[in-house]
């Protein structure tokens, strides 16, 4: 009897919580449901209320908008050039000698007058501190005579250069004003996502500001653009004004710097992240230049093949092509054929990596480095130096010197202008009244060569323009649409 009354009372026991348990899981699935019906995931969905903002939508768009135009400012530059004729350069355009037309085309492009000329360029830049300090890329004040800066409210104010660092395309300016300037809120671009929401905010063709949204495209983007590419790409529009300007994420953060565009291909847009800014942000401020650390080795990216070669059962880490004599890598006894894949307890996923995380080091800091060396790990430590001035910053002068930049063809960029063959390097921008324009390069044009040597990809490109030296011709072979072409350019 006792055993029938307890087996009654299991089972309403029983039953009772299983009628609980059913209705927790229905509420939980429609809150599911209603997440998925706004485009979120439960995790988004938890993250934004972990955030205790309001909800994701159109109103997000709207707020950071209104909150964040105000610190964002317009920079317009005026540059003396010294212009030179095309005859100067040796360029006959891709005529032979015979041809009837090459008598036009010299008169046509060789006719133009020398002489210094006034440029003016259009730029964007974001406010970082109240006292008026402003980050923008580097080549919207490189070489400039005159900075206007203009804000929000249509005051104006002269600029003057705090700090440079072409190698990552970033300038600190600063204005003087007497009241108070509103600041923009610096974000994690590390904790920035694939498919995350970003707005961009500039001034582009020259208008006020104007805002476009879309999402990250893709994140660590090797564009060419200097020894620490890292770039985030996004299809948020970025247009000619644009640069200098701040990608947002939907907290109103500046998780990015707009720097680079193809403008061949609409909706192909990249920005330098935050955290790389913030780095050396202290160096600019106090020195007016960033000192880096210095490894003194010389890298490159292991294939699956050469993982098969150096018997390694991945392709990650930077393998180790030769050490320089006397460099702080010979000193503590790395070698050439060794893969570094950890740096002070960091996991070096690619070649890439390695220079950054050197680059932020602190010369005169004693790390602790690993090494696969014939398939065992070996410990270095291992003092960085300071890096000092190589061919490869001298090539980079000479491509700020031709006035144009260069970028890897992604597989974004070769689908969208239906390339077969993806081998070289594309030329992303080229100045108006640079030498590179004035020799005849475009943007679009595919470069194969430079001095008769081969440039299959980025890496190609680089090693060569290493070895350009200044006040040389270079001899460049261009693929333009169905054609190839030679372009000669000089330095100097």
């Amino acid at each position: 009897m006792k055993n029938s009354v307890f087996s009654k009372k299991w089972t309403v026991g029983l039953i009772i919580f299983l009628i609980i348990l059913g209705f927790l899981i229905i509420n939980n699935l429609d809150k599911t449901i209603d997440n998925l019906k706004l485009g979120l995931t439960t995790k988004t969905a938890l993250a934004i209320d972990d955030t205790k903002k309001a909800p994701f939508g159109p109103e997000t768009f709207i707020k950071v908008a209104e909150n964040e135009k105000p610190s964002v400012v317009n920079i317009s530059t005026t540059q003396i050039i010294k212009r030179q004729s095309q005859r100067e350069f040796g360029f006959r355009g891709p005529f032979r000698e015979d041809d009837p037309f090459r008598e036009f085309f010299e008169k046509f492009f060789g006719d133009i007058p020398q002489g210094d000329i006034k440029r003016r360029s259009l730029g964007s830049g974001f406010i970082i501190s109240k006292d008026g300090l402003i980050l923008t890329n580097n080549h919207v004040v490189q070489r400039a005579t005159e900075i206007k800066v203009t804000l929000h409210d249509e005051r104006e104010f002269d600029a003057e250069v705090i700090g440079t660092d072409p190698k990552t395309d970033l300038s600190l300016i600063k204005i003087k004003a007497k009241v108070d300037l509103p600041v923009a809120k610096l974000g994690n671009s590390d904790t920035l996502r694939v498919g995350e929401w970003v707005m961009a905010i500039g001034n582009p063709f020259g208008l006020s500001e104007t805002v476009t949204v879309g999402v990250v495209s893709a994140k660590g983007r090797i564009i060419g653009a200097g020894p620490y590419d890292n770039f985030i790409q996004t299809d948020a529009s970025i247009n000619p004004g644009n640069s200098g300007g701040p990608l947002l994420n939907v907290r109103g953060e500046v998780v990015g710097i707009n720097s680079a565009i193809y403008s061949g291909g609409q909706g192909i847009g990249f920005a330098i992240p935050i955290n790389i800014a913030t780095d050396i942000l202290d160096d600019l401020k106090t020195k007016g230049k960033v000192v880096r650390g210095w490894l003194g080795v010389l890298i490159q990216k292991i294939t699956p093949d050469l993982a098969k070669s150096f018997d390694l059962s991945e392709s990650e880490g930077a393998l180790v092509s030769d050490v320089v004599a006397n460099g702080p890598a010979d000193k503590a006894g790395i070698k050439r054929g060794d893969v570094i894949i950890e740096y002070e307890g960091k996991k070096i996923k690619s070649m890439e990596m390695l220079p950054r995380v050197v680059a932020v080091t602190k010369p005169g800091t004693r790390v602790n480095i690993t090494v696969l060396r014939n398939g065992t790990k070996k410990k270095f430590k291992v003092t960085i130096e300071q890096l000092k001035e190589t061919r490869a910053e001298i090539s980079q002068d000479i491509e700020k010197t031709l006035g144009m930049s260069v970028q890897e063809i992604t597989p974004e960029i070769a689908k969208y202008f239906d390339l077969e063959d993806q081998k070289g390097v594309i030329v992303s921008n080229t100045e108006k009244d640079s030498l590179a324009w004035e020799s005849g390069l475009r943007q679009g044009d595919i470069i194969k060569e430079i001095n008769r040597q081969k440039v299959s990809n980025i890496a190609d490109y680089r090693r060569l323009m290493k070895s350009i030296k200044e006040k040389s011709t270079i001899l460049f072979l261009v693929k333009r649409g169905e054609n190839t072409i030679f372009i000669a350019v000089k330095t100097g």
